[in-house]
């Protein structure tokens, strides 16, 4: 059973099951601060939990709880919350902390939906040169659970592809794929967290270097 109407949930749907409930609906945006719409998911995720007791539950967390700028983020504290919530009141569970979703549509905010409508409308912006991203291709989100979410039951396991990439690599990237030039400017600003990645998830990428991931997602998305 998929609860969730967005990218995460549709990508789904292509390995939904009844023996698993996957969480794909609730708060999305980082930045959000309203207590209602981190209310509203907790409320859904309770009832979620009780009326389907037998299911194992898959949550979709994020991997910016590791990054010590952020631990004080209601959106990070409201993730932290759930999660606890998850592992002390179900039997059976599986925690993804992602990285920056990469896919067609969903949220204009994204990092690779931000950078394209820029470089599109021919927009000057700015880019951190410090400042690194974990990527992840949606598809793969579905991929790696076919395979792998019995064998993580109550487990939170962290899961993007296993590379800090520049911001200017995923410009350039961009730049290829829309044969379009980028006006940035550069600030000598940014940071980026380090994150552990197990040997389940590093195994998932074997064969494919950063390069190559890289590339695959801007002909795929843009």
């Amino acid at each position: 059973m998929i609860l969730g109407k967005g990218l995460i949930a549709n990508a789904l749907k292509k390995i939904d099951t009844d023996d698993y409930l996957f969480f794909a609906s609730g708060v999305s945006n980082s930045l959000e601060t309203r207590s209602t719409e981190f209310e509203r998911e907790f409320s859904l995720l309770k009832s979620s939990i009780e009326n389907h007791p037998d299911c194992q539950l898959v949550y979709f967390s994020t991997l910016s709880i590791n990054d010590q700028s952020k631990q004080d983020s209601p959106y990070v504290l409201h993730k932290l919350q759930l999660e606890d919530y998850i592992k002390n009141n179900t039997c059976s569970y599986s925690i993804l902390r992602i990285g920056n979703i990469v896919g067609n549509g969903g949220n204009p905010n994204t990092l690779f939906n931000f950078l394209k409508a820029q470089i599109s409308q021919e927009n000057t912006f700015t880019i951190h040169q410090r400042a690194r991203r974990l990527l992840l291709d949606i598809d793969d989100v579905s991929k790696f659970l076919r395979i792998h979410c019995k064998d993580l039951n109550n487990q939170t396991v962290n899961f993007a592809y296993p590379y800090y990439f520049d911001l200017k690599e995923i410009v350039q990237a961009l730049e290829n794929k829309m044969q379009k030039k980028a006006n940035y400017l550069e600030a000598d600003e940014g940071d980026f967290y380090k994150i552990h990645f197990d040997e389940t998830a590093n195994n998932f990428f074997t064969g494919i270097d950063a390069d190559e991931y890289l590339k695959i997602l801007a002909e795929k998305y843009i």
